[in-house]
């Protein structure tokens, strides 16, 4: 049987299924017995021992860094003053037993967080239930069984992994993973990528698969073979040990130049978010960060960043750079992106709304508050700052004029900073794309963020599945659109690099060069591959292949006509 699914980490794997299903319970609603609240108080309190024993555990033997945040977070759920006040008060005020009051606890704030359409803050719920169903293992005396007790090799089928399921798996007995729900940015994906692990979400997977049956997942295609005969198998064998010698092959152009058969330079940058050890894993070989967004540092907490904790991670990331320039995005918050220590308007459209710069210009304190934090590192590297959501030329001469403000409070405390760091732009509205001949001569650099220059474009909520059809990142326009830009910004001889999701896309990637682009930053991941491409691509075919597809219509004959002439390079 074949099944479709969506690839969270590609790749392809054979093996033998292991259905696989954490403690998870549902307690009934149960009110205590008279006098028993001291008892079920001590019995929490016993079970949230234990379970903080279990997580540091974890914690202490975890080697990476990224894992390891993870059940950190954790212990700070477990102990988080405002939960363990309010299920004591379940317990104690309203009479129910424990395990109603941890089950019900945790359910709102779970409830609350996957309403959210950030997809990032959404899936930050599966931090929650973890923690829930490990309190209510341990109020049951149920001992931990977990995915480090594989006995062979097998692909593992769940309905989702917890992260503590993810952490614990021994990565020598996991071939592939079919999960049932779960998105590109949760622990499941984020973790399964690092490991190098094909990762497909199949609908109902646990209850087609049984265990033991022979699976194959296709994580390019997105497809789950579910016992295939044995030719097809036998195939998959042969592909599998391909991909892993193409993987190999792709991974050792991590350490050259990205230049180009004729001799063009590529620089090749790096998208950080939290700036965690995975994101910066292979930052040596990279000529920079064009992206680094740090609202991840402002989301999943109740309280904003300080100064001095936004100071320390700015000049970590600088002095780890050594040089080479890092670009800083301003809070970029709103549209799919909410905080929860920011309490945003209601809106109806609200990637058309209050976000990004226009939030920051109406709460000029916590902007000021990041830029100060910026300037001040700005000693221990190369900082550029850049705005996002600038629709006119109104707002970056509005947020320069801030940012010098802030260099004059500085020089005033005597505090150092670098005076003459580069301010730019994020081009993400077609308004002031139009404008690039008049912006080029006022900003020190820009960057094209396609996934909002696209989705206002053609006017579609990118996060929308309704109409992820006409979401189109080959769209001719946008390659249109592009072409404009770079070549005011060429005129100028100023820096504008691509950031967006296309930029680690082997086909837009060379049409984006053909076009005059020479910068291009990406996730780590995506590195290897494109610097592949570009050592094996001349220039001149760039430029013929970005000149063909102008006259174009259709996104549909612009795809194929870059997998046509980019096949042997991808």
């Amino acid at each position: 049987m074949r099944y479709g699914g969506r690839s969270l980490a590609q790749g392809i794997a054979v093996g033998k299924a292991c259905l696989y299903k954490p403690y998870d319970a549902k307690p009934e609603k149960k009110m205590l017995e008279p006098g028993e609240c001291d008892k079920a108080l001590l019995r929490y309190k016993t079970a949230q021992e234990t379970a903080l024993g279990e997580l540091k555990c974890i914690y202490n033997n975890l080697s990476n860094e990224d894992e390891a945040a993870i059940f950190l977070a954790h212990i700070d759920i477990l102990c988080d003053d405002v939960i363990n006040e309010e299920i004591k008060d379940c317990i104690c005020c309203e009479g129910y037993i424990e395990e109603w009051a941890v089950y019900s606890t945790y359910e709102n704030y779970i409830q609350t967080l996957g309403k959210v359409k950030d997809t990032l803050i959404c899936e930050r719920a599966a931090d929650l239930k973890d923690v829930q169903n490990r309190l209510l293992r341990c109020l049951a005396g149920i001992p931990e069984n977990n995915l480090s007790m594989l006995q062979k090799p097998t692909v593992i089928v769940a309905h989702d992994l917890m992260p503590s399921d993810t952490a614990m798996l021994d990565r020598s007995m996991v071939k592939g993973i079919v999960i049932e729900i779960g998105g590109v940015t949760s622990h499941s994906a984020i973790i399964a990528r690092s490991y190098g692990i094909p990762l497909l979400c199949v609908q109902n997977a646990t209850q087609l698969v049984a265990n033991d049956d022979t699976l194959i997942i296709d994580a390019f295609e997105g497809v789950l073979l579910l016992n295939a005969d044995k030719a097809t198998v036998e195939s998959y064998i042969k592909k599998c040990d391909m991909w892993l010698a193409k993987k190999k092959e792709i991974e050792r152009y991590i350490t050259v130049k990205s230049i180009c058969t004729d001799g063009t330079r590529i620089d090749v940058e790096l998208n950080i978010g939290s700036a965690t050890s995975e994101e910066l894993k292979d930052s040596e070989y990279t000529d920079g960060i064009g992206l680094f967004r740090t609202e991840f540092l402002y989301m999943g907490r109740r309280q904003l960043p300080s100064e001095d904790e936004q100071f320390e991670i700015y000049k970590r990331v600088l002095s780890q750079f050594s040089g080479r320039h890092v670009t800083l995005r301003t809070l970029d918050i709103g549209g799919d992106k909410i905080l929860e220590s920011i309490q945003l308007p209601q809106e109806q459209n609200p990637f058309m709304g209050k976000r990004a710069l226009r939030l920051c210009f109406d709460n000029l304190e916590i902007f000021k508050t990041q830029i100060r934090a910026a300037l001040r590192a700005s000693i221990y590297g190369n900082l550029w700052i850049m705005f996002p959501m600038v629709s006119s030329m109104d707002d970056f001469r509005r947020a320069k004029g801030i940012v010098t403000e802030v260099k004059e409070e500085l020089a005033l405390s005597a505090i150092p900073f670098d005076k003459n760091i580069k301010l730019g732009i994020m081009i993400e509205i077609p308004a002031i794309a139009m404008l690039a001949d008049q912006v080029s001569k006022e900003v020190d650099f820009a960057s094209i963020g396609t996934n909002d220059l696209l989705q206002y474009a053609l006017a579609v909520d990118r996060m929308n599945p309704d109409v992820s059809t006409y979401y189109q990142i080959y769209h001719p326009a946008l390659f249109r659109l592009i072409g404009f830009v770079a070549e005011q910004f060429r005129k100028e001889d100023k820096p504008l690099c691509v950031c967006g999701e296309s930029a680690g896309d082997p086909l837009s990637a060379v049409v984006f060069i053909g076009l005059g682009i020479r910068k291009l930053s990406m996730g780590c991941s995506l590195i290897s591959g494109i610097k592949k491409l570009i050592c094996g691509m001349s220039l001149e075919k760039s430029e013929r292949l970005a000149k063909s597809i102008q006259d174009m219509s259709t996104a549909t004959e612009v795809e194929n006509l870059l997998r046509e002439a980019l096949n042997e390079y991808i």
